[in-house]
């Protein structure tokens, strides 16, 4: 057994780098669990929580590079991605002949192809596989990961057994970078745009005087019940928005996905319209909401509505 390399201990990969120790495939004395975040206070918090494991933590993406031959990383944005791979104590730096990286982000796919690009170009083998999923399903092993890249990698029975510990389902796009990008867009562009509508009929339900609870009921009866409907319809009435998918990093899911609309020549004007609510509701500084759950959505809806139902609703402080 070798060492497992882990890049990125946010929201997401807190929860999976839990999943990699939990269901031991690292973190003993033979494969330790090696560890870096742009927040060092997170590393400490992951190995606080399981003081019998052997987990190592880094002080840059590089030694954690250096000191494994499989690393997963998965950072917020395409921005930190470029800031923690490019610098020079950064990912790439570490890179060398047998490195294998699985990035996990969601990026736009010419990052993704350009960081595949740069670890071949130093020796090493990249296997892009973004996640689809949130918080609950990253620390309960629900992750469903859309893979493109190196095939070696993908069938490589460490990495396998470590998308098994993390995920429920893999599925992979073949060997051309950029393919896994693109299917994750569309899952989240889709999730968006549900989330954006059921906002406004939400919204509009108790702006005409009806019980929210009930239509919720209403909802989970027909052809068009949703685990998520289920899950957020009870938090978006009790304007619960703690954060499991940040609005911001949906936002730029959205955006990233008509931009490959446009690319493509493909009509995604719904979407579009929806994409455009997230960026009013990411870009209200009265309501603060970028860092809240994309669920928050709901609230600039409900702001924007000229009802007195919502009218009294904003007086009231909610």
């Amino acid at each position: 057994m070798a060492p497992i390399g882990f890049i990125g201990i946010g929201i997401m990969g807190e929860g999976m780098a839990c999943r990699l120790i939990s269901q031991g495939v690292a973190g003993s004395n033979d494969a330790p669990l090696v560890v870096w975040n742009r927040t060092s206070s997170k590393c400490d918090d992951l190995k606080e929580r399981f003081p019998d494991k052997n987990i190592e933590i880094k002080g840059s993406a590089k030694e954690v590079v250096e000191s494994c031959d499989i690393i997963f990383s998965i950072l917020s944005t395409p921005e930190a991605s470029r800031a923690v791979f490019d610098g020079d104590n950064g990912t790439f730096a570490g890179v060398s002949a047998g490195k294998c990286i699985v990035d996990c982000a969601t990026l736009a796919e010419s990052d993704m192809k350009r960081m595949n690009e740069q670890v071949k170009s130093k020796g090493g083998q990249f296997l892009e596989a973004p996640v689809s999923g949130s918080k609950g399903p990253a620390h309960s092993g629900q992750l469903i990961f859309l893979c493109a890249g190196s095939e070696s990698i993908f069938h490589d029975l460490t990495v396998q057994s470590s998308l098994k510990a993390m995920g429920k389902a893999t599925h992979f796009f073949g060997k051309e970078v950029g393919y896994g990008t693109r299917a994750k867009l569309v899952v989240n562009s889709l999730m968006g745009t549900m989330m954006a509508a059921f906002g406004e009929s939400l919204a509009l339900a108790e702006s005409v005087g009806l019980d929210g609870d009930k239509i919720l009921e209403v909802i989970g009866q027909g052809a068009i019940q949703s685990p998520m409907y289920a899950l957020k319809g009870p938090k978006m009435l009790k304007q619960d928005h703690s954060p499991n998918f940040p609005l911001q990093h949906a936002h730029k899911d959205m955006k990233l996905a008509v931009d490959m609309a446009k690319n493509a020549g493909v009509e995604y004007a719904v979407t579009e319209g929806a994409e455009q609510l997230f960026q009013k509701a990411r870009d209200d500084e009265g309501l603060k909401v970028a860092e809240q759950d994309f669920s928050a959505v709901f609230e600039s809806i409900h702001k924007e509505s000229k009802s007195e139902y919502s009218k009294e609703r904003r007086s009231n402080g909610q």
